[in-house]
């Protein structure tokens, strides 16, 4: 999918519609407040420009003070209702904004969290999701998400009012209407053609501050510190940054001198503008072809039609450059998603070990020029322990996803129980599935949430204490004071612990374990223990996958006999397929990588040779 850089993604019109939609989905409330301001606004307005003309009228008029106060005094409390009302609905909408905010960015996560894996992989996809994401920022107290409704509502006014005090000025002459609306669309043209730059330009902008907020992010990640400081990486971050830098000033630099430029010419239209508009005034007065009180009032009528001219160039200048912002929020949340038919149901084959087949299966990365993954036909039989060896780069992981539903095959067919894995659901296929990936992930909550995915009263604690204590976390368990109840990540909670890399390891192992799946997936799951901490991951892993299909993934081939089966990858292909005993006897490459990892262990090994 070719991204557009010229092009919005959907029109100002089209993204009006949509955000009023949304508001009324999300927070009707704030729609009709929005709504409620537009007539309080045109009879503002009105009550104003009529307010300064009576009070002349009465005055010169002859008129009784009786009379002249009541009919002032009747327009000012109009007035002030007006004002009251509009701002209680102005106070109530600034809450519901807030809302409105809020919803859209729960709706941005909730997309970016149900998204299609292999979709949301892409660098394109995710340089999307952060324009996305930057619609929901608040940039000199405005959210684009939030301005679209709010400009296109304050032009409806601000139209209404120009169309009342257009009628009153056509009385003098149609050609000052001219004049001034002519005026308009001058300024209309010069912001129009900077925001075009400016979404031109975004996608070059977006790059480098990404990688921007990256090198900063990395520099200060206290991970990285000692790799910065005994390495010298320092003056190469730096330097890096500093050249990153001056790419995204010189882009600002742009941008604002050509902001600078179309003001100009705004200013100078609106001096014109003004200039002709008064002097006719004046001279039709000097005339004597105006009375007093109607002076009063086109006087009036021309400075709040200038007003009201200008404001629905801001509006819609506001709304033009707001709508970019949301038309890349629009672009990433209407990404075609992928999921199955849904003909096919996972508790079909949640209560037995399930037989998986891989039917000349082959998988391309976008872009690549080969396959990582080219015709692999294999099968799990039902209970089976296989274990899926191979070099870096051979196409483990890449299997792994595979299997798990986070990429689709780009030719062949991944069966379950002979069912084909495309006529899942991906949530329900999902749940077929219970993986330890080999980077782990932990976040801020306690040890028995993490183990279940639920919070409070949804976690089964009896279950959870069970799987931790499976997963060897038991003597940490005893140790803490709040046992599985504390929480991690000490940055958002104070009396948080931080484990250690195998402990982390343990704790997704007990997740897996408390997922009770029918297919058990271990991707490198001992990469970051010590060999006592290894040899008791075989063990769990033993008891875990009892019951299960399991499919083992390992760097390390001693581990290799707790399995029934071994498949050896190379090349994208297997290369090598058998029992671990079969294996060694045949003398392959198998053979060979398992000679080379066992003598690591040999009493006196000494740097590739025995001593």
């Amino acid at each position: 999918m070719k991204e557009s850089t010229k092009k919005p993604y959907r029109g100002l019109m089209s993204n009006a519609v949509w955000s009023y939609r949304q508001m009324l989905r999300g927070t009707p409330a704030s729609f009709f407040v929005m709504a409620a301001g537009v007539p309080l606004g045109v009879l503002l307005a009105w009550a104003e420009l009529r307010l300064p003309a009576l009070v002349v009228s009465e005055v010169t008029g002859g008129q009784t003070f009786l009379h002249a106060a009541l009919a002032v005094g009747a327009l000012l409390a109009l007035t002030f209702l007006a004002v009251g009302l509009r701002d209680f609905c102005k106070t109530i909408l600034e809450a519901q904004e807030s809302r409105y905010r809020f919803y859209l960015t729960s709706c941005l996560e909730e997309k970016s969290m149900a998204m299609f894996y292999q979709t949301y992989e892409k660098k394109q996809t995710r340089d999307q999701r952060k324009r996305a994401e930057e619609a929901s920022y608040m940039m000199n107290g405005k959210v684009p998400l939030c301005q679209v409704p709010n400009q296109m509502t304050e032009l409806i006014r601000n139209a209404l009012c120009y169309a009342l005090f257009g009628t009153i000025l056509s009385r003098i002459s149609p050609l000052l209407l001219v004049l001034l609306t002519l005026a308009a669309l001058v300024n209309l043209l010069c912001v129009r053609a900077y925001n075009r730059y400016e979404y031109a330009s975004r996608g070059e902008r977006t790059d480098i501050g990404r990688r921007l907020r990256y090198v900063s992010k990395n520099a200060a990640d206290f991970a990285a510190a000692k790799d910065i400081r005994i390495y010298g990486m320092a003056t190469w971050l730096r330097e890096t940054f500093s050249d990153l830098f001056r790419q995204d000033t010189a882009w600002s630099a742009r941008l604002n001198r050509r902001l600078l430029l179309g003001r100009l010419v705004d200013l100078l239209v609106i001096l014109l503008r003004d200039g002709g508009a008064y002097t006719l005034l004046l001279v039709m007065a000097v005339r004597g072809e105006l009375r007093p009180d109607e002076f009063v009032l086109y006087f009036s009528a021309i400075s709040g039609f200038a007003t009201f001219i200008g404001n629905m160039i801001s509006a819609w200048n506001e709304m033009q450059t707001a709508s970019l912002k949301v038309s890349d929020y629009r672009q990433f949340m209407e990404l075609p998603d992928t999921d199955g038919t849904g003909t096919a149901h996972a508790a079909d084959h949640r209560e037995h070990a399930p037989e998986i087949t891989f039917d000349h299966v082959s998988f391309r990365y976008d872009g690549a020029a080969h396959d990582t993954l080219h015709d692999i036909s294999l099968t799990l039989r039902a209970g089976e322990h296989v274990a899926l060896v191979g070099l870096n780069g051979a196409g483990k992981t890449t299997l792994v996803k595979l299997l798990c539903g986070l990429y689709a095959p780009t030719s062949g067919t991944i069966r379950i129980d002979g069912v084909p894995a495309a006529e899942f659901r991906r949530d329900d296929y999902a749940a077929l599935f219970a993986p330890v990936f080999q980077e782990v992930r932990t976040a801020c909550f306690s040890l028995a949430e993490t183990a279940a995915c639920a919070f409070g009263p949804e976690v089964d604690r009896e279950r959870a204490e069970r799987c931790l204590r499976a997963a060897g976390l038991g003597e940490k368990l005893d140790a803490l004071p709040h046992g599985m109840d504390t929480h991690l990540d000490k940055q958002v909670n104070p009396d948080g612990i931080e484990l250690s890399g195998g402990e982390a390891q343990k704790l997704m192992m007990a997740r897996a374990l408390y997922k009770d799946a029918p297919v058990l997936v271990l991707d490198e799951p001992t990469a970051a223990l010590d060999p006592i901490a290894e040899n008791e991951v075989y063990e769990q892993y033993r008891r875990m996958a009892a019951g299960k299909t399991s499919l083992f993934i390992s760097h390390r081939l001693a581990s290799t006999r707790f399995c029934d089966r071994i498949v050896l990858l190379r090349d994208g292909g297997i290369a090598e397929e058998g029992t671990h005993e079969t294996l060694l006897a045949a003398g392959g490459e198998y053979a060979r990588l398992y000679e080379i990892q066992s003598c690591w262990y040999q009493p006196g090994y000494q740097g590739g040779k025995q001593a």
